[in-house]
């Protein structure tokens, strides 16, 4: 299979995005968009970010302290900005715990290092997360090689967390209602 066509069907999979930021040799900022980002544990509180071995922030990341960005909708400048795309104005930044962070993100983590592993022409990190902080905003998203936002929420989004959902909730698929004004009267 050739690298195009499995980069495509990667493509299937929608991924929040987010910028991976830590200091450099020098001590400044550093930062750069990544969507192969994942939870892997809550006890301990560690996360995944998996970055392109040849990529500057690898050169940064192994044994250093680093932040999570989850992007909010409105970002993609500052997605494209990592991205090799620089924009000005730059990126607002902010002291985190550990690492330098994004302003206006929809989440940050902040983490040490946990573990990194060998992901073939990718290195993986595992952060051990120290804090975390969100906001009331929705995330970037990337689909099929584009930006995306969260949009209107899909007709089976009014069964998520209830109990009568047919398929998983108290009543099973078979389970038949009669409606109130059919039902027989009592005599």
């Amino acid at each position: 299979m050739d690298q195009r066509k499995l980069r495509n069907i990667f493509g299937q999979f929608a991924s929040g995005v987010t910028v991976i930021t830590c200091a450099n040799g020098e001590g400044e900022p550093h930062g750069a968009t990544v969507t192969a980002f994942t939870a892997v544990s809550l006890e301990p509180r560690l996360c995944q970010v998996t970055l392109t071995r040849t990529s500057k922030a690898c050169s940064f990341l192994s044994g250093a302290p680093f932040a999570v960005n989850i992007l909010a909708a409105d970002q993609v400048d500052t997605a494209m900005h990592f991205a090799g795309r620089p924009r000005s104005p730059g990126p607002l930044w902010e002291q985190g715990p550990t690492a330098p962070i994004l302003g206006g993100t929809a989440a940050t983590l902040s983490c040490n290092p946990w573990r990194e592993y060998d992901g073939g022409d990718h290195v993986i990190y595992i952060g051990e997360i120290v804090d975390a902080v969100t906001r009331d905003k929705d995330p970037l998203l990337f689909y099929r090689s584009t930006f995306h936002d969260l949009g209107t929420p899909s007709g089976t989004a009014a069964w998520n967390g209830c109990m009568d959902d047919p398929t998983s909730g108290w009543f099973d698929a078979n389970t038949r209602f009669s409606p109130f004004h059919l039902a027989a009267s009592p005599s």
